[in-house]
């Protein structure tokens, strides 16, 4: 997909010539004089008596196209919804682009101004609304028709023009839309690389995806191959993957923006399951085909590396992705089986649907060497969070309250929102083994939980982050900004939480 070309300049609703105009108003309110006062009186007060008459109340998510028949220069006006102004968050403002570039595509027009709001949400900047804007408007223009030979080239909107009242406004902007690029960027390579399927996306494509991204950004590189996990003892990573015909990577893509000497990284690492089956523990058919998402984790933790090159930002950033697929086969792991993984721990496996954890906890032990500033895990990883979230919220866990915090920090300002669960080492009472270190199941009770325990006991004792994204990775219908099918929920809470930690 071709990302939209986004611009800002200095300009007034009643002069700019635009193929459509989108003016975002909040519920309740009058019309703005600063912006929208002289607009309204170049049509001879309709605007006003449209808000009178309520045919258009500014609810969040409303939509309203209104042509000016030559009256002022653009030729369709569209409104859009923020909702009450006292509410007004920069997810509402991110929604309303989402809703509006939907309406300025089926209108096929090719190109289209938006006022800047002149409502900004409580705590935040013109920078921050430019980037949710930014955001908005790329994606929610999203289509994937890679596969699709029925209906031609898709009506794509090439062009955003962010319109500010004053010149004193444009550097902020500017640099919103930069964040606003970067991130939508890497959100919409997530969501491609998880809607490819897995006869496509395999692990070995996965390693020819993080080449592509490294020689792009010049970063530093390193696969480690079946042979050589076997020499570290990664038998974790290897024992998930001995189902399948496609052997297993272990990749690592380093960033240094930092000019301090010897600055300790962040490390991400992302579960890259290109496809699970669940194994001999085999998984119901009925929604299997979501399981080539299972890789979303990894998906996003190269797509924040090459954001964070992208920005430029001022941090070290490894991103290490354990990459398998988890099949059935003659010589797949079964239910009893003991692996040992890369730390020394053994582990009894009881459930061989619990595979994420298991990779997850090889590429734990792996990072240490990094001796990380920052350990953030990200991991399509339970069923259990699902049951415990829905659809809304991602679960997090940790061991350090100051990471945590600005975890949860930049996924309310990503309107990527964390809620946090416990930690509480009496759980680990249902991974005892008889036989082993520990098990990879706990039961039903707390299965978030537990599993999260399980990865904690890998993670060393340095700040640590768990996210799982198993609520919202997928989206069984289409929202604001949000396509139907894989969501790449995650990926902009990432970087803004590296934008965040670089200010």
């Amino acid at each position: 997909m071709k990302i939209m070309q986004i611009d800002a300049k200095v300009g007034r609703a009643e002069t700019e010539a635009a193929e459509m105009l989108v003016l975002a108003h909040c519920e309740g309110e009058r019309l703005n004089k600063q912006d929208t006062s002289a607009l309204d009186k170049a049509l001879g007060g309709s605007l006003s008596e449209l808000l009178q008459s309520k045919e258009f109340e500014g609810r969040a998510g409303e939509i309203l196209v209104y042509h000016t028949q030559g009256k002022v220069p653009s030729k369709r006006l569209l409104f859009v919804g923020l909702g009450k102004k006292n509410n007004l968050t920069l997810d509402a403002i991110r929604q309303a682009m989402g809703h509006a570039v939907k309406r300025v595509r089926q209108t096929k027009a090719g190109a289209f101004a938006a006022l800047v709001p002149a409502w900004t949400p409580r705590g935040h900047s013109a920078l921050e609304v430019a980037q949710a804007m930014t955001e908005g408007a790329i994606l929610g223009h999203y289509q994937f028709t890679a596969y699709r030979s029925d209906n031609g080239t898709p009506t794509e909107v090439g062009r955003m023009t962010l319109l500010a009242p004053q010149k004193a406004q444009l550097r902020q902007l500017g640099e919103g839309i930069r964040r606003g690029v970067a991130t939508a960027e890497a959100t919409v390579l997530v969501r491609d690389l998880c809607n490819h399927p897995s006869n496509v996306m395999t692990p070995s494509r996965i390693a020819n995806e993080a080449k592509k991204v490294a020689k792009e950004e010049a970063l530093n590189l390193k696969i480690l191959e079946q042979r050589d996990m076997e020499q570290l003892g990664m038998g974790a990573l290897l024992g998930v993957a001995r189902g399948s015909h496609e052997p297993p990577k272990f990749i690592v893509l380093e960033y240094n923006g930092s000019k301090k000497k010897n600055e300790r990284p962040v490390v991400f690492i992302g579960k890259t399951i290109t496809f699970d089956t669940g194994g001999i523990s085999l998984k119901p058919a009925e929604n299997m085909e979501h399981m080539k998402a299972d890789m979303t984790g990894g998906a996003e933790v190269l797509a924040a590396v090459r954001a964070a090159a992208r920005l430029r930002l001022p941090l070290r950033l490894v991103s290490i992705l354990p990459v398998a697929e988890n099949m059935p086969g003659g010589r797949a792991m079964k239910p009893g089986d003991i692996v040992k993984t890369l730390s020394g721990k053994t582990v009894e496996v009881q459930n061989t649907d619990a595979e994420g954890r298991l990779i997850l906890a090889d590429a734990l032990a792996y990072a240490q060497r990094y001796n990380p500033a920052a350990l953030v895990d990200i991991a399509t990883l339970t069923g259990a969070c699902v049951v415990a979230l829905g659809q809304f919220a991602i679960g997090l866990f940790g061991t350090d309250e100051k990471l945590k915090a600005q975890v949860k920090k930049s996924g309310d300002k990503a309107g990527e929102r964390v809620w946090e669960m416990p930690l509480w080492d009496e759980y680990f009472e249902q991974l005892r083994s008889d036989v082993a270190d520990m098990r990879n199941i706990g039961g039903r009770g707390g299965g978030m939980i537990t599993a999260a325990l399980f990865l904690s006991k890998f993670a060393g004792d340095g700040p640590w982050a768990h996210i799982d994204i198993a609520s919202t990775d997928w989206s069984e219908r289409e929202r604001a900004y949000i396509p139907k099918g894989p969501t790449g929920i995650g990926t902009r809470l990432l970087i803004q939480y590296l934008i965040d930690r670089s200010l």
